[in-house]
């Protein structure tokens, strides 16, 4: 099982790498949530379709460092690098803790860090 999960994430952030947002949506359970820790909670797959829509003004660029599977859970430990409105490229370090459900995932703990 958690092979299999870290595959479903490894093929999400391909197509949000992408720009395919409905890709990654479709393995994605329907009442999907994603807490951004310190920050916001996004719940249902509709609330989180709407988040990438605006916060992907360019599909982002990812560097996954880890990828540690146990069980239900995979967390993905890297770099992130996301256009801004105003046309600029911010870099974060995050760590992912995904839960999937049925081979879907089901939520999202994000801990991102903007660097300097």
């Amino acid at each position: 099982m958690s092979e299999k999960n870290k595959s479903i994430l490894i093929q999400g952030n391909a197509a949000i790498s992408a720009g395919n947002n409905e890709g990654f949506l479709a393995l994605c359970t329907e009442d999907t949530v994603w807490e951004f820790i310190g920050d916001r909670t996004i719940s249902g797959k509709q609330a989180v379709r709407k988040y990438l829509n605006e916060t992907y003004i360019e599909p982002p660029k990812f560097n996954v460092k880890d990828l540690i599977a146990e069980g239900e859970f995979v967390s993905a430990i890297g770099e992130i690098e996301l256009k801004e409105k105003d046309g600029s490229w911010l870099n974060y370090d995050y760590c992912d803790v995904w839960r999937f459900k049925d081979g879907k995932m089901a939520s999202l703990r994000a801990f991102v860090i903007l660097k300097n």
